[in-house]
């Protein structure tokens, strides 16, 4: 498992300032039709959240991917905070120890993942796809907030895996 580097979270952060700007309709237009907004939104929170969960613990490809994904966003993010604002690299920005998958949780994130894979080929959404996975894999180990709600959705996933397994 990767550990997040402050670069990393500076990236994760960039992504999700960058979607949010892009997204932010404007205040007048976003009390007028909130759920027409919040549908655009959807997407990316649903990447999100995916991100986060292949990013705790999960073996194999999927998580060889999501590390893999990490370890560029660490290393880019400590690229840019050294030669852009002088800071220094490697630090660790996250803290706490994450809840990990069952064997049920993670045959539910194998099966986000078809799901991704083909929401991403063929929604008109895939850039915000793409964009909210990477977004989750970065932060979803992070010490801050978006770490916090990595630990509920394992417990949900874990939680799916148990119903829907249990019930086959």
């Amino acid at each position: 498992m990767q550990i997040v580097t402050i670069g990393g979270v500076t990236v994760g952060l960039c992504i999700l300032g960058y979607y949010l700007t892009t997204w932010w309709p404007g205040t007048k237009q976003l009390t007028k039709d909130p759920a027409k907004h919040a549908a655009v939104l959807a997407p990316f929170l649903f990447a999100w959240a995916y991100g986060c969960l292949t990013v705790l613990g999960i073996g194999g490809l999927i998580g060889w991917t999501a590390d893999t994904a990490l370890w560029i966003s660490n290393w880019l993010g400590d690229v840019a905070l050294v030669w852009g604002v002088g800071a220094d690299a490697g630090q660790r920005a996250g803290g706490t120890v994450y809840l990990p998958l069952t064997q049920t949780g993670g045959a539910v994130v194998l099966i986000l993942t078809a799901v991704m894979v083909a929401l991403v080929k063929k929604s008109r959404h895939g850039a915000a796809i793409k964009l909210g996975a990477w977004c989750g894999i970065t932060l979803g180990t992070s010490a801050g907030i978006a770490g916090f709600a990595a630990v509920p959705l394992a417990q949900a996933v874990n939680w799916v895996g148990a119903v829907l397994f249990g019930a086959l």
